[in-house]
Parts: structure tokens; sequence; C-alpha cells
């Protein structure tokens, strides 16, 4: 499949913007969510991120990745921010940072992790943790426009407690199944016992490989890995997964 063109011009998007916070909602009890108002905001695809850039009065600066969130609209982005304990940024974002405040980003960045409504073929989302956002991105992204695209989301988490989107997740949409899978703690009445995420899962909740589906999969990079593998291992045509990963950035 060819890859997507990304909006803007590439040293438009490498530019540092200035961002106001204009709100915050708490989305997990580790989690929180920045609404974000960039006026000259080029455009974003669904599965895109930012680079956020954070200085200190004495000049000190520090600069993380976070992956886009909300759907193109407008000068408004969207940032869901995992708090990594001991971290030297997200703390500060998810518990500081009040709306008034600004901060700065440069973007969008990426464009192969990337899903358009003009894709027709079934769609195949395994999230873990925090690996969620840019799949939500897609997922709301998919409902924004219309596209009757078949979703299937496997998302992975350790306990109910860091369950992001609920109120979305739970509502559904049509065409859009969405699987759970608790790896330390499940909620009672689970149809399944605590886990970590097996091949039968991807078989069971995924798409059969020969519906050719594009998967994406995001998380750690050893959930990703492992997933990617599995995916092969069923028989999955390595060119139709995407991946993207996260890892020790410092928080």
């Amino acid at each position: 499949m060819a890859r997507t063109a990304v909006p803007g011009r590439l040293g438009d998007r490498l530019r540092w913007r200035v961002a106001d916070v204009t709100s915050r909602r708490e989305e997990s009890a580790s989690a929180c969510t920045l609404s974000l108002e960039v006026s000259d905001w080029p455009g974003h695809l669904a599965g895109q991120h930012v680079d956020v850039r954070l200085t200190a009065e004495d000049g000190y600066s520090a600069q993380r990745s976070y992956s886009i969130a909300s759907v193109a609209d407008g000068a408004r982005v969207d940032l869901t921010i995992q708090r990594t304990p001991g971290g030297e940024v997200s703390p500060y974002l998810a518990d500081e940072l009040m709306p008034g405040d600004q901060l700065e980003l440069r973007g969008p960045v990426g464009g192969w992790f990337v899903w358009s409504p003009e894709q027709t073929e079934p769609v195949l989302l395994v999230a873990g943790g925090s690996g969620l956002v840019p799949l939500m991105c897609m997922i709301r992204s998919r409902a924004a426009t219309g596209s009757r695209t078949p979703f299937r989301l496997v998302y992975s988490l350790r306990t109910p407690a860091e369950h992001l989107y609920v109120p979305e997740l739970r509502g559904g949409s049509p065409g859009l199944d969405t699987t759970l899978i608790h790896t330390r703690e499940a909620p009672p009445g689970a149809p399944r016992p605590p886990g970590r995420i097996t091949p039968e899962d991807l078989v069971r909740h995924g798409w059969p490989p020969d519906f050719e589906p594009t998967c994406y999969v995001c998380g750690p990079t050893a959930f990703v890995e492992k997933v990617a593998a599995y995916l092969v291992l069923l028989g999955h045509d390595p060119g139709r997964i995407r991946t993207e990963r996260f890892g020790g950035s410092g928080g």
C-alpha cells in the first residue's frame, strides 16, 4: 500500500509553534488529555504525533513526543498524557499545566503509521496501554468522516483503572468492535482471566489473514514486537503490519 501524503511542507512541520492550553480532562487514574489551540496548525493525519518542548527559566529544555488524540479540526490538537512515575516531563504536563498556560510543539510527524478514510480494507488495531492514543485518533477520524470501513480494536491494559476513553469506547459505533485484554486485574465478570495477549486472542478478536486487513500495533517496544511476530506467525502479510512503539525516554 502506498504511503499516505503528510499535510504541510516539511520545513513548516518542523517549525516550533506556541500552543495555548484551552482545557484539560482526566482520562484515567494515570492519564489526562490536554486540548491545545495552535493558531497556524497545518493539520494532521490520524496516527501522527508531535514533539513537545518545555523550557525552564534558566534555559534548560526537555523534549518528548506525544501522539495526537483528536481528529483534524482547525487549530485544535488534543494530547493524552500518561504520567510516568519519576518522569521529567509527563508529570508536569499531566498535573501542573492548566488552561491559559502555553507550551511549544512541532509537527505533525510521521507518514507511515497513519490511517486515511480512503482506505477500504478492514482494520485491526492492537494497543498496549497508552499506545491506544494514536489508534483512538483513527477511530475518531473514522466516525467523523462517516467511513464504513470495519474496525476491530484489541486493547491490552493492566487494570480497569487504566482504561482510556471509557465513554467513547463503551458507547461504540457501528462497524467498531472492541475487546479488552486485562493483564494484571480483570473486572468482575470479565470473560477472560488476566494475562498477556496471546495469538489465540488475535485469532478470536482480529481479522483472518485472507481478509487482508491493515494492522496497526502501538505500545511499549516489547509488546509491539511480540504482537507483530504473532500476526506474522498467524499468516498476516508483514507489509500490512504497521507498528509504532515507545520506550524509556525519561517520561
